[in-house]
C-alpha cells in the first residue's frame, strides 16, 4: 500500500470515529432518559416499535423493498417471516421483567435487579434486512437500552425505512427517537469498526469476519457461528411428513436462513422411499452430469455465486443450463454426494434451495456422517432428525457437537423458535465454544441485560470436610484428617 493510500485510510478512519461518536452521544442521552422508564412504559415502547413492522402495510412495503435492493429471497415469505418472528418475539417478551427487582431468592439472601447494558451496536445481514434488525431492536429496548444498527450495504436503504417507521411510533408514545439509530449511509467498514469500539455491547449476525472483528474490538460482544445444517432421516421416520416439512423449510424465502437444511443423511433402509417422497414434494434429483454443471455455476473461485444465492430453484436451473422439463416446476434441487470437505463444496452451506443427500448404512453410520459434516462446517449450530426412536434423539443431544437438536420439525422455522416449541424466537443462533461463540442460546432479551445482585447474610451453611470427602476416603481407603 502506498503512503498516500495509508494516509487516506487513516483520515477515513478518523472521520468515521467522529461520525460514530456523534451517534453514540445522542444514543447515550436518549438511553439516560429511557433508563428511568417504568416496566409499563418500557413495554409500551416495545409494542409501539413492534407495530412499526407488524403493521401490514409497512411489512409489505419493507418486504418488497428488501427483495428489490438485495435480490435475495421472495416477498411473500419475507412478509410471513417478518410477521411471525416479530409476533413470536412479543410472545416471549410479554410479562418478562426487565425493570427493577426481577427475582428474589430469600433462602439464599439474594435479590436480582435488571439493569441496562447501555448502547448496543447491532450488525445485521443482507439475507434478513428487516426481521433481524427488528428482533435486535426490540430485545435491546426491552432492556432499556439504545441501539445503533449497522446494516449491510445492500440492506441499508430498507433499514433506513424501517427505522423511519419506528421513529413514527416512538413519537406516538413520547419516547426519544435516538433510542434507535443507524450508521450513516453509505455504511462502510470504518464506521462499523468504529461502532464496535464505542458502544457498550455488540451483537453480530452475519459474516464470520464481522464476528471475529467484534470479538477483538475490546467491547463485549455476542456473535453467532456459521450454519450448515445436517438432518438425519432414520428408518422409523414418517417419510411423507418429513418430506413435507423439509420442503417447506428448504424453500422458505429461497433458503436465506442459516437454519435451513443443507444436507440430508438418510439410512439405507428408507433411502429410496425418502428420495421418492422428496421428489413427490417438489424436489428434482440431478444426474451426475447435471450435478457437475451446477457445481461449476454455484461456486466461483471457491465462493458462492451471487447469481444463485437465495434464488428460486427454477432460476438456478435456468442459470445453470439445466433444461429438463422437470426443472421448470422444481421447488428445490437434490444432489447425491459421498464426499465431505473443501474438495466437495456441496457438503457446505449453500444459502439456496439446493439440498445435498448422503446415504448411510444405518443410524450409527448416519451419526458419523453428520459429525463429519459439522466438523467441516457448522459445528455448534444445530442438527435435526426425523424419527420415532427417542434413543436416537437422545444420542444426538448427548454426543453431537451442536447447541440445538430439532426433532420432527421444519428446521428453518423451528430452530429460531416457533409457536409449537419452546426455543426463544430469534434470528441469531449462539453456537457455543464449538462454533467459537461465548453463548449457546438463541440470542434473546437476557443477553441485553446487566444483573445487579444484592446479597444479605443467611444462616451459616459450612459443610464438614468429612461430609464431602467421607465416601471418597472410604472407597479409596484414605485416612481422613
Amino acid at each position: 500500500m502506498s503512503n498516500s493510500d495509508q494516509v487516506s485510510r487513516t483520515e477515513s478512519a478518523v472521520t468515521a470515529e467522529g461520525r460514530v461518536a456523534g451517534l453514540v452521544d445522542r444514543a447515550r442521552a436518549a438511553q439516560a432518559i429511557y433508563e428511568q422508564y417504568t416496566q409499563e412504559q418500557v413495554d409500551e415502547v416495545v409494542i409501539a416499535v413492534a407495530w412499526a413492522l407488524i403493521n401490514p402495510e409497512h411489512n409489505r412495503v419493507l418486504s418488497e423493498r428488501a427483495v428489490r435492493v438485495t435480490g435475495l429471497g421472495n416477498v411473500a415469505d419475507k412478509i410471513t417471516k417478518n410477521h411471525r418472528k416479530t409476533l413470536g418475539l412479543l410472545r416471549d417478551l410479554q410479562g418478562a421483567k426487565t425493570v427493577g427487582v426481577i427475582r428474589e431468592i430469600p433462602e439464599r439472601g439474594l435479590v436480582e435487579i435488571a439493569r441496562p447494558v447501555g448502547v448496543v451496536g447491532a450488525i445485521v445481514p443482507s439475507t434478513n434486512p428487516v426481521a433481524t434488525p427488528a428482533n435486535k431492536t426490540l430485545n435491546a429496548l426491552k432492556g432499556r437500552n439504545a441501539v445503533i444498527l449497522a446494516p449491510s450495504p445492500k440492506g441499508q436503504d430498507v433499514c433506513t425505512q424501517l427505522i423511519g417507521y419506528m421513529h413514527q411510533e416512538l413519537d406516538r408514545v413520547g419516547a426519544p427517537r435516538d433510542l434507535v439509530q443507524q450508521l450513516p449511509t453509505p455504511v462502510d467498514k470504518e464506521s462499523t469498526y468504529a461502532l464496535m469500539r464505542q458502544v457498550d455491547l455488540m451483537v453480530v449476525t452475519g459474516s464470520q469476519n464481522n464476528v471475529r472483528s467484534a470479538y477483538s474490538s475490546g467491547t463485549p460482544a455476542f456473535g453467532v457461528g456459521a450454519g450448515n445444517v445436517p438432518v438425519i432421516i432414520d428408518d422409523s421416520a414418517d417419510l411423507e411428513d418429513a418430506a413435507r416439512k423439509i420442503t417447506a423449510s428448504k424453500t422458505f424465502d429461497n433458503a436465506t436462513s442459516c437454519s435451513s437444511e443443507n444436507s440430508l443423511v438418510i439410512v439405507d433402509q428408507v433411502y429410496d422411499a425418502a428420495l421418492a417422497a422428496l421428489q413427490q414434494a417438489g424436489g428434482v434429483l440431478l444426474s451426475a452430469s447435471e450435478k457437475q454443471k451446477l457445481e461449476k455455476v454455484m461456486w466461483v473461485d471457491g465462493s458462492l455465486n451471487r447469481q444463485v444465492i437465495a434464488k428460486e430453484a427454477t432460476e438456478i436451473a435456468r442459470v445453470t443450463g439445466l433444461d429438463r422439463d422437470a426443472f421448470q416446476a422444481a421447488r428445490f434441487l437434490l444432489v447425491e454426494e459421498q464426499g465431505i470437505g473443501k474438495d466437495h463444496p456441496f457438503s457446505g452451506e449453500k444459502l439456496s434451495p439446493v439440498l445435498t443427500v448422503y446415504r448411510a448404512y444405518d443410524f450409527d453410520d448416519a451419526f458419523k456422517v453428520t459429525r463429519r459434516l459439522l466438523d467441516h462446517q457448522g459445528k455448534g449450530h444445530s442438527c435435526g432428525i426425523h424419527t420415532s426412536n427417542d434413543a436416537h434423539v437422545r444420542r444426538l443431544g448427548l454426543e453431537m457437537p451442536v447447541c440445538r437438536v430439532i426433532v420432527n420439525q421444519a428446521h428453518a422455522f423451528a430452530n429460531g423458535g416457533n409457536f409449537d416449541n419452546g426455543l426463544p424466537f430469534s434470528l441469531s443462533m449462539g453456537c457455543g465454544t464449538w462454533g467459537k461463540n461465548n453463548f449457546s442460546d438463541n440470542l434473546n432479551y437476557r443477553q441485553y441485560l446487566n444483573i445487579t445482585r444484592i446479597a444479605r447474610t443467611i444462616p451459616v451453611n459450612e459443610p464438614a470436610t468429612a461430609d464431602l470427602f467421607g465416601d471418597y476416603w472410604r472407597k479409596h481407603d484414605i485416612a481422613g484428617s
